[in-house]
């Protein structure tokens, strides 16, 4: 296996990140393809920043071990596996399945702050943002953290007005005038879909 292909994948917190890397990975083996989510990379609870109001902030960078982060992105480009417990936020519902990634022709790394440390940045080959309106992203946040976080109404709109927006405002925004590819996601992805399968499918007859 020659040199991999590192595609950073970024957008939004309820752009449909998730579910557009699920659909993208069906049409390839773990061999052609390694997807590394910097979720798996959070701090634990208690070190992460508290706002003025003494909520926990998972919105800023200083809230991900992005060190380990960007070694376990070398380690897989280098040819080793990689091995680390799933990030569960604390969620008394949920297990923590061990996650092993293994070397691939192409490695995908995603997360809303994957742009933001140069030095992750710089490992990138092609980067790709997902795009959608704010009312659909929140409306997909409240779904996805009320069922997999264990977070409230209120605790959603709350830590969204006042941790994501900002963040993304602020620090995303501004990227995505500088990325390879927008993809839109109001209400379906299946044009930058097509795109993306198009793109990664010839790579890897080429490689």
């Amino acid at each position: 296996m020659g040199k991999p292909l590192i595609i950073g994948v970024t957008g939004g917190s309820g752009s449909g990140k998730t579910y557009f890397l699920k659909e993208l990975l069906k049409d390839f083996s773990d061999e052609e393809i390694c997807l590394i989510s910097q979720d798996n990379y959070y701090k634990p609870r208690d070190e992460q920043p508290v706002d003025e109001k003494g909520v926990r902030n998972f919105d800023l960078p200083e809230s991900i071990e992005h060190e380990r982060f960007y070694n376990d992105i070398l380690t897989i480009k280098s040819g080793k596996e990689v091995r680390l417990l799933e990030y569960t936020y604390n969620n008394p519902d949920v297990t923590p399945r061990e996650l092993i990634f293994k070397p691939a022709s192409v490695i995908i790394v995603e997360g809303i702050m994957v742009f933001y440390w140069e030095k992750i940045r710089k490992l990138i080959d092609i980067s790709v943002f997902i795009d959608a309106k704010d009312l659909i992203k929140i409306k997909r946040r409240i779904i996805r953290d009320a069922q997999e976080r264990g977070y409230d109404l209120n605790d959603v709109l709350y830590r969204y007005e006042h941790h994501v927006m900002p963040f993304y405002n602020k620090i995303l925004k501004p990227l995505k005038d500088e990325v390879d590819i927008i993809i839109p996601n109001n209400s379906d992805f299946r044009g930058g879909l097509i795109v993306m399968k198009g793109f990664i499918r010839d790579f890897l007859d080429r490689n």
